[in-house]
């Protein structure tokens, strides 16, 4: 039982600070400080006697976040990790990185700050790892059935972890050459050390879970021996065609996707022997004036490395107006907000340029200088150029980070066989089962862009459908269905 005062006690939200940004700035550790456990407690206790927890309702994990609540309130962090793992594999992971609509969603927020619950729920794991309670879940027996899982992200992680502990034989392939897809080679060090995903990733392999990374499945491993080698498969490779920008002057050198960039620096601080004779990386912002089209997490994270690369200048441009500085009356309670939000990137530096457009690149000697834009307005639902709003923006190194549009279709999908639908995602049915018998599929690769909370959910989900499969019954839950809508 929660303290159903507790919320009028402890009036106010508080969060870790952030390190100071000329400080942060040197080095490539996240950004906050440590938080006091004694604040940690009182931001617990805030928690409401609310009756119907709608942060259930925000959480595709349907993480028990009352009871962790409030065991952490009374000091329980032992008993509140407990609770933690039993809905959610990896709350080291989206305690760092979710957005957290389980808080808007927060009853306390209909008419104060929510519950600070991300943060609870990050100390709450950290401390269980410094205190050595995670350990290796070993299964109680063996069932002789294999599965292969495609994809070493959130939701491939997820699915392995849940079906090796139900006693199958689980191998993971990923094609790069280290675990951990985005994780690893997406999000930056700032906002997720390795070290984290490290650590998983020991607990997975004494838990019994074989990797296999280098392996780029649909190439080295054909779609036909996948299937002749294993009892069932599980698709989770993400959305990783991203969205191109067919413009004048795209061709031109010094325009790259996000995800031709991130993994440089990701790589330099694995310790990759990846420095040129500059000693920089391939792609790197040193000294140049850059420009980032796309205003999401992407773009952020893109923001950040550049600003630790030691950019001359930075602009990142954004299509859509800014949002309001508070929830917009298209977003009521308890649905995700639409509003204007600030990362630890954005405080670094750069200027956010809203409502434009850019028409096309150009440049000199092959290599791009600029970019001409204008401003856009909504109009029937199209955006609209804004006459007379022309400019042109220096620049010699532009990033697209507009999203992603699906799976990549060549080689292992399209040998596999399976159907897709409209958007392009695999298509699949009740149970996240394809076209392709014993073929299942989790994550963006299903789903679509979405994030991270939603990719452990439809792990978690999968993983009980193939147990079901092989075995003609689970234990293992399913948060989710497979129809949920994402989150936008």
């Amino acid at each position: 039982m929660a303290d159903p005062t507790g919320f009028l006690k402890y009036t106010h939200r508080e969060l870790p600070k952030r390190r100071p940004v000329p400080l942060r700035l040197k080095d490539w550790k996240e950004v906050y400080e440590e938080f006091d456990v004694g604040t940690l407690r009182e931001q617990a206790t805030r928690c409401m006697d609310c009756g119907i927890p709608f942060c259930h309702h925000g959480c595709p994990l349907g993480n028990l976040i009352p009871e962790w609540n409030d065991l952490v309130r009374r000091g329980h962090f032992r008993d509140a990790i407990e609770r933690l793992h039993a809905t959610n594999n990896f709350p080291d992971f989206t305690g760092r990185l979710c957005p957290a609509p389980c808080e808007p969603a927060c009853v306390l927020g209909i008419n104060q700050e929510p519950v600070t619950i991300k943060q609870i729920e990050l100390e709450i794991i950290d401390r269980a790892f410094d205190e050595g309670w995670v350990e290796p879940v070993r299964p109680h027996c063996e069932t002789g059935k294999s599965v292969a899982v495609v994809g070493s992200g959130p939701a491939g992680l997820a699915a392995a972890q849940q079906l090796t502990r139900a006693g199958h034989n689980v191998t993971v392939f990923e094609r790069d050459d280290r675990i951990g897809g985005l994780l690893r080679y997406g999000i930056p060090e700032f906002k997720m050390e390795k070290r984290v995903l490290d650590r998983r990733l020991d607990q997975m392999v004494a838990e019994g879970t074989e990797f296999r990374a280098g392996v780029n499945v649909g190439e080295d491993l054909t779609a036909e021996q996948l299937l002749n080698d294993f009892d069932s498969v599980v698709l989770a490779g993400g959305a990783t065609a991203w969205r191109e920008l067919p413009i004048p002057g795209r061709d031109l050198d010094g325009i790259h996707q996000a995800m031709e960039y991130l993994p440089w620096g990701n790589r330099v601080q694995q310790g990759d022997d990846v420095l040129g004779p500059d000693g920089e990386p391939p792609i790197t912002a040193k000294g140049k004036k850059v420009v980032i089209i796309g205003g999401g997490d992407t773009g952020a994270d893109c923001l950040g490395t550049a600003h630790r690369q030691g950019a001359a200048s930075i602009h990142q441009f954004e299509i859509m107006p800014r949002p309001p500085e508070t929830r917009a009356s298209s977003t009521p309670w308890p649905t995700y907000p639409l509003m204007y939000r600030i990362a630890s990137a954005h405080e670094e530096g750069g200027e956010r340029v809203f409502s434009v457009n850019t028409e096309e690149f150009v440049g000199e000697d092959g290599h791009v200088t600029g970019l001409k834009v204008h401003e856009v307005t909504m109009k029937d639902g199209k955006f609209v150029k804004v006459e007379g709003t022309d400019f042109q923006l220096d620049a010699d190194l532009v990033l697209l980070a507009m999203g992603f549009v699906g799976p990549e279709k060549s080689g292992l999908l399209t040998d596999l066989g399976v159907k897709f639908t409209d958007r392009g995602n695999v298509a699949r049915g009740d149970d996240f089962d394809t076209s392709v018998p014993g073929v299942f599929v989790a994550g963006d690769m299903g789903r679509g862009q979405s994030l991270i909370v939603w990719a452990i959910a439809e792990g978690r989900a999968a993983a009980s459908a193939v147990d079901r499969f092989l075995m003609g019954a689970t234990a293992l839950p399913a948060p989710i269905k497979p129809t949920a809508a994402p989150l936008r």
